[in-house]
């Protein structure tokens, strides 16, 4: 039976940048508050985090700055995905020696594989460690979807505890809490699905929105997990106002830019990131207001 990495509200969190370079401070600073504010776990190192432009150095001393500064307070989750496996492997390793609690990779994206190729790239990263891992199905970025049959097979696998879901398939998601609900952990990887998923047995959401609004977030999971969904789902649709918004571009564009007018400036993004455009910078900052934050 998966012993969940945590249950709740995980942010991926943003990497501020400051000049362009990792601005340590702030990233310190995130963490802590959204520790104080109730958020259950934290992503460091993902999409959101911009991981795809971080140099070699930037990725490492992010997860070892994240283990060291987060010290076990609540889980540490390292964001270790590559379309190359021998590096997912390395990364995977170095983030066990410094303290993750579990790793998330994510199915190769670009050069692609077979869902048998699937299959082969995360039992290598899995039998490389001993940490937990969370495989990320997310077909709008990596061009393949994980299927249900593919995922049975990974959580034979003793390691791979959890499946972070952003297929946006909700059939689907049923079929694998069917099939494979004992062996794997699901979560739900869009904001805007996170109750349905914790209403078919999910046991949280790694969250872009919690970024800005950790502790709704939070709350919204915790009803669900405390079987009060009535209260879950006056949360979720409440939250739904912000999630459209915070899609209205490329993730993690527009959640940086609420966090600018929150006063939370995480500094730049870095190419081929860009500042959001002025329309939809307009429409974010409404619902915003509507929502009550600003």
């Amino acid at each position: 039976m998966s012993t969940p990495v945590f249950e709740g509200s995980c942010v991926a969190l943003v990497t501020p940048f400051r000049n362009g370079h990792v601005d340590w401070d702030k990233f310190r600073e995130l963490i802590d508050w959204h520790i104080e504010k109730g958020t259950d776990a934290l992503l460091i190192a993902g999409t959101t985090g911009e991981t795809s432009t971080l140099t070699d150095s930037e990725h490492l001393e992010l997860l070892r700055t994240a283990g060291m500064y987060i010290d076990r307070r609540v889980p540490f989750i390292a964001g270790t995905g590559s379309n190359d496996t021998a590096y997912s492997i390395m990364l995977s390793q170095y983030a066990e020696k410094h303290g993750a609690d579990a790793v998330l990779i994510i199915n190769p994206y670009y050069n692609k594989s077979t869902q048998k190729g699937i299959i082969a790239h995360v039992k290598a990263i899995a039998e490389s460690i001993d940490i937990p891992v969370i495989v990320y199905n997310v077909p709008s970025r990596t061009g393949a979807n994980i299927t249900v049959d593919t995922l049975v097979e990974l959580s034979k696998i003793p390691n791979v505890s959890g499946v972070k879901e952003a297929s946006g398939n909700i059939s689907q998601v049923a079929e694998i809490i069917r099939l494979a609900g004992d062996d794997i952990t699901v979560y739900s990887g869009n904001d805007d699905q996170a109750l349905p998923i914790m209403a078919l047995g999910g046991k949280g959401v790694i969250s872009v929105s919690a970024n800005i609004i950790p502790t709704d977030v939070h709350d919204m999971a915790q009803a669900a997990l405390d079987g009060d969904y009535n209260k879950a789902r006056e949360l979720q649709l409440r939250q739904n106002a912000l999630n459209g918004p915070l899609f209205y571009e490329t993730n993690p564009i527009p959640v940086k830019k609420a966090m600018e007018l929150l006063g939370m400036d995480t500094g730049e993004m870095r190419l081929p990131l860009i500042e959001m455009s002025e329309e939809k910078a307009a429409l974010l900052e409404q619902a915003m207001k509507d929502y009550g934050i600003l």
